[in-house]
Order: C-alpha cells, then sequence, then structure tokens
C-alpha cells in the first residue's frame, strides 16, 4: 500500500512539474519560430556525417567519459558543468550512451532502426526538459521534496531520472534491479546530479520497464515502449484501459520524436515543446505505426555490467595537440591558469566557477584566502567577454581534458 500511495503522489507531482511550457518572443538566445512551434538553431551535425550511423552511430564527437563531470566534483560545480552544455551537446550526450548499450536497446525496445531510437529519446527529453533549451543545458530538477533523496519523485538530466533508478536508494521504494546487462549506479549526489550517469540510469529505467512490459504483462509490439513511457511517468506499466492515459505522455512523446526524425532536427540545436504546433502532423490516431513492427525480446545480449570508468575522457576521436596555446597568453599571466600556479587544468575551473556562483567568499574582493586574485580574473577570461563566468569555466574544463587546444 505504501509503494502504491508513493506512486500515485509520484504520478501527481510529475504531471504537474512538466505542464507544457509558454513562449513568446526569445528563449534566452534561443529564437522561436513559426508561430512558437519550435526554438533554437539549425547547425550542421557535430559528428562525421561520412559516419554509417546505422551501423557504428555518431561516434562520440564531444568525446564524452563515462561522467560529464569530475567525481569529486561539489553538487554546485557538476550543476554547474551541466548548465552550460548547449541542446546540440545535450543530444549528443543521449546518443553517446544510446550507441554504447545499443544491441540491448534494440532487442529490448523492438527497433532496429538507430535514428528512431534517437528520436525516442529526443521526445523523452522534450517531455521531461525540454532538452534544456530555457538555458538550463542538462542541469534540470523537479519534484525534489522532503531533502535530497526522500521523495521518489526527485528527478534530475534532460529525461529526469527519478531516485529510484540508482541502487542503494531509499528501500521502501520499487527496486530497479532487473537490467543486469547494464551498471547500476550507486545513489549519491555525484552521481545523481551528472548528466551523462544520469542519462545512463534514465535508459536504464525504460529498460527496467521493458522486461515487466514483456514478461510480466505479455506485451508485444510498439505497446511495450509504449507502457515503458507511461512507467517512467507513473510508476506502472501494466496496459491502461482508454487512450487518455497515453496522450499527454506517452503518445505525445511518439509525436515529438517524429517530429525531430522526420524534419531534420536529430543533430542541430532546434528544440520543442509539449503541445507545440510543430508536431501536430504527427499526432494522429495511428501516429506509432511510425515505430514499426519489430518484436521486442527478452533474448540475452552479450553486454556486462562492468562498472565503468568514472574519470571524464581524456582521449578525444582524433589526437590532440597537447602544447598549451601561447599565442592567447596575457603579460604575467596564461590564459586559463586563474589559481596562477603555472599550468591549466581542473582546479581552475573550479576556481572560476567558485568565483562565479559565490562571488561574496571567492571573488576578487571575497572574504576566503583562496579567493580569485586580480591577475586570475586576467587569465580566467578565455571568452573574450567582460567579467569571467560560468563558461568560461566550461572552456577552461575542455581544455584541461584536452578537448580543445586552444581559447
Amino acid at each position: 500500500m505504501k509503494k502504491r500511495l508513493i506512486g500515485i503522489i509520484t504520478a501527481a507531482m510529475i504531471m504537474t512539474a512538466y505542464a507544457a511550457p509558454v513562449y513568446s518572443g526569445n528563449v534566452n538566445n534561443y529564437v522561436v519560430h513559426a508561430g512558437y512551434e519550435w526554438a533554437g538553431s539549425e547547425c550542421d551535425p557535430a559528428h562525421d556525417t561520412s559516419r554509417n550511423v546505422q551501423k557504428e552511430g555518431v561516434g562520440n564527437p564531444f568525446n564524452y567519459g563515462e561522467r560529464n563531470t569530475p567525481a569529486n566534483a561539489s553538487t554546485a560545480e557538476i550543476r554547474a558543468i551541466n548548465h552550460n552544455m548547449t541542446v546540440q551537446e545535450v543530444k549528443y550526450a543521449l546518443y553517446k550512451e544510446i550507441d554504447e548499450h545499443w544491441e540491448l536497446i534494440s532487442k529490448r525496445l523492438g527497433q532496429t532502426e538507430r535514428e528512431k531510437v534517437y528520436a525516442l529519446f529526443l521526445g523523452l527529453g522534450t517531455r521531461e526538459s525540454t532538452l534544456g533549451g530555457n538555458g538550463d543545458g542538462a542541469d534540470i530538477e523537479t519534484a525534489q521534496l522532503d531533502g535530497f533523496g526522500v521523495n521518489p519523485a526527485h528527478a534530475y538530466g534532460t529525461m529526469q531520472t527519478a531516485v529510484t533508478a540508482f541502487a542503494d536508494c531509499n528501500p521502501t521504494f520499487d527496486k530497479e534491479d532487473n537490467v543486469p546487462e547494464m551498471f547500476q549506479y550507486t545513489f549519491n549526489e555525484s552521481n545523481f546530479y551528472d548528466a551523462i550517469v544520469s542519462n545512463h540510469m534514465g535508459i536504464r529505467k525504460i529498460l527496467h520497464f521493458a522486461e515487466l512490459c514483456i514478461n510480466k504483462h505479455g506485451m508485444h509490439g510498439y505497446q511495450v515502449v509504449r507502457n515503458c513511457l507511461k512507467g517512467f511517468n507513473t510508476g506502472w506499466c501494466d496496459m491502461a484501459e482508454d487512450a487518455g492515459a497515453y496522450r499527454t505522455y506517452a503518445d505525445e512523446i511518439c509525436a515529438m520524436a517524429q517530429f525531430y526524425y522526420n524534419e531534420g532536427h536529430l543533430y542541430d540545436n532546434v528544440f520543442t515543446w509539449t503541445e507545440s504546433p510543430a508536431a501536430a502532423a504527427y499526432r494522429t490516431d495511428d501516429r506509432w505505426s511510425w515505430w514499426g513492427d519489430t518484436e521486442p525480446s527478452m533474448d540475452p545480449v552479450n553486454e556486462h555490467p562492468t562498472e565503468p570508468d568514472t574519470e571524464p575522457d581524456t582521449e578525444p576521436d582524433t589526437e590532440p595537440d597537447t602544447e598549451p596555446d601561447t599565442s592567447s597568453d596575457v603579460t604575467d599571466g596564461m590564459k586559463g591558469d586563474a589559481n596562477c600556479d603555472g599550468s591549466i587544468d581542473m582546479s581552475d575551473a573550479v576556481m572560476v566557477m567558485q568565483a562565479s556562483l559565490n562571488p561574496q567568499k571567492y571573488g576578487e574582493k571575497g572574504t576566503s584566502p583562496d579567493r580569485i586574485t586580480s591577475q586570475g580574473i586576467i587569465n580566467a577570461n578565455v571568452d573574450g567577454k567582460d567579467g569571467i563566468d560560468l563558461n568560461d569555466a566550461l572552456l577552461i574544463q575542455k581544455y584541461s581534458l584536452h578537448i580543445i587546444n586552444k581559447f
């Protein structure tokens, strides 16, 4: 009874939290198009378009590791990094996790077309967070009540992955231990607030419901993924008696997925939102025919839940120039060296984040002995704009990880 009551409360909070946003004019730096249908910018894909995406995936062009942030960073630091992700970066962060577990996802959801799975998770990210299009990047949090980890509806990230997806969460919550092929992260703030870990656990959560749909409820075809989405929203993946249980969530996700897929917005900065006219053409009675009729399966796959390397990936696809670029150096300082110790590493990014988020303590005139100095501010201003902010911290982080080799 307690678990059922928790599920009812969770569903109510989720439906309240994810009401369709209302847009007018600009969404921060994003221009709203075509009668408030979608926002963002069309741009070139970030991946090598000569790749066979169906067979190889997109290839992780932003060089994401198994984490998006340092495991020992504070929650504020982690969220600051996620906050600065563009819509395009948020999209590719999802694809990176899909590609790593493609065989498993394809078999459990009955979908052999990789870009349709990309689109489905964009639809889910849209329904939950509008892909961070409000300027939040992947730093989206809802339903935080009663303190960290106490309420099962506490959710974070592009897909709003709930507390219940993680191992070692509150033991009164239903366990999600039926996806042995994927590693289940321990529930702590470092894991919960990391964008890549959150994506991993969100995908795992969908596959948790897939096992229940297939083995417990005997579902077939598109009803498996449809009810996985219903379960993601409400906690229950049993078949509903009428279409009303699906209209504003699972079926809306399907319609928005078709917008991204059919109108060429898988790889750019374009995003839409729930009940936007952008997906009107796809809100048909037979919208799930787009998904196809390949049968989902619980057949074994060749995946093992080994613990991922928790450090960010420092090896990009192409060999970087590992020598610091000295053309950007300033007198008595080095671009990016915020703490003035003669090198550029993650500690510099952390200093800039601290100075930006808590200037009273870590700003030039702050109270902490570890505050940034006037020379540090000059060094930390790597984006060419007045002052320092979280964008400077993000660029310094990318430089320290060899994702970029100059400012």
